[in-house]
């Protein structure tokens, strides 16, 4: 059965209500942080695999609007990113960067020690490590033919994608757990509790300044930012360097909010406005639901051990890595605490679940300027081509 845009993007807020209502009913799924599209997003997918287990029918559905939605989320993240910030978070997304880069050579190590163990060729084991988990379903689409190819094997595709899926899920529900137990357990409090700009995660109020003028400003800068961003994608691939276009278009983004006021002081910005920041939550939302209720359990297939024993090690190995080594070196304070919670979210599943991950503790508990300036950078382009460079070291290898 095959759901058009339409019926999907229907579906897709349906779902996203649901988690609302049930992270609202259920207290534990409020207390750790989970976010509202995982919720509802896992129990629709379990709902679609016994449509599938008992009546046969396989529900597909259309990721026309999903794309959109993401493209439309990393924009609206540039926009709200300022060069003061990047600054200021500097030494952070310095030594976050260079631990980030550390652990992908850990999860592919560990991929490829579990791939010998399970008799598994290495460049699954590859597969079922960076090039799914911190890469992405994207990252799995783009590296399956030159694996396949040095490999001479055929299931890396089914391999990557549900290592990808299963990632995602890890990411999306272990991420606001970290955080609160740092936060619980070094007392962490947000330097910034004022809340006087409104951001992604914030607590929408009833009466914000959000009007005809204020939407159609936000259109207008969004529609720029794509712009830029699709533009700089073409020129990037006729040099033969790739970068998603979400990307590309959230760094156009950050041209616009960056160089505008420079060159029309006078004209008042929406980068810090109710507009956006409703916007980046609502794309955010729409995207992840739709992501987690297409996921489909049922293909792990014959590697099923592998998959299994390999994504639980990895989480372990992320959780001790995040708690015991990012945290500490990045303050062990509130804004690493946050951070923490966006890194397991990138490296286990991709950067929306780790913006989704801060919009659920920072909701909670406070804003962190610091988490949203150095997470989508390194999650959406140092790490891209971070991963990019270490999957080429192993591939000369093994």
């Amino acid at each position: 059965m095959e759901l058009d845009s339409r019926q999907t993007i229907i579906v897709a807020i349906l779902v996203l209500f649901l988690g609302k209502f049930l992270n609202g009913r259920i207290n534990v799924l409020r207390r750790y942080n989970i976010p509202e599209a995982v919720t509802g997003g896992l129990v629709a997918s379990f709902f679609f695999g016994l449509i599938y287990f008992i009546f046969n029918v396989d529900v597909v559905f259309s990721t026309h609007y999903r794309d959109i939605l993401l493209i439309v989320f990393f924009s609206s993240i540039g926009l709200s990113t300022k060069f003061s910030s990047i600054v200021k978070g500097g030494k952070i997304l310095l030594i976050l960067t260079f631990f980030a880069i550390l652990f992908l050579f850990v999860q592919n190590y560990l991929g490829i020690i579990l791939s010998d163990i399970f008799n598994v060729n290495n460049g699954n084991g590859l597969m079922a490590a960076s090039v799914s988990l911190q890469g992405g379903h994207g990252n799995v689409v783009s590296w399956t033919p030159v694996i396949q190819e040095k490999f001479n094997i055929g299931n890396s595709m089914e391999i990557g994608m549900i290592s990808a899926t299963l990632g995602l899920i890890i990411g999306g529900v272990f991420g606001g757990p970290t955080a609160k137990y740092l936060i619980k357990k070094y007392n962490l409090k947000p330097i910034n509790t004022k809340e006087k700009d409104i951001t992604i995660g914030a607590k929408h109020g009833e009466n914000l300044s959000i009007d005809y003028n204020s939407i159609l400003s936000i259109l207008l800068v969004l529609a720029l930012s794509i712009g830029i961003g699709i533009y700089l994608h073409q020129l990037l691939t006729l040099i033969n360097f790739t970068l998603p276009l979400f990307a590309t278009c959230m760094f156009g983004g950050v041209l616009i909010v960056n160089i505008v006021p420079l060159l029309i002081p006078k004209i008042k910005f929406p980068d810090k406005s109710p507009t956006l920041a409703i916007t980046s939550d609502l794309s955010l939302g729409l995207f992840l639901a739709m992501a987690m209720m297409s996921l489909k359990f049922w293909e792990i297939g014959g590697d099923a051990l592998f998959i299994i024993i390999n994504i639980l090690m990895q989480t372990i190995a992320i959780m001790i890595f995040t708690v015991f080594v990012l945290f500490r070196v990045l303050g062990r304070n509130y804004d690493a605490a946050v951070i923490s919670a966006g890194y397991i979210g990138s490296a286990m599943g991709a950067t929306p679940t780790a913006m989704a991950n801060i919009a659920a503790v920072t909701k909670k508990n406070g804003p962190s300027d610091i988490a949203l300036a150095v997470i989508p950078i390194m999650g959406a382009f140092i790490i891209q081509v971070s991963n990019a460079l270490v999957i080429n070291i192993f591939l000369k290898f093994f």
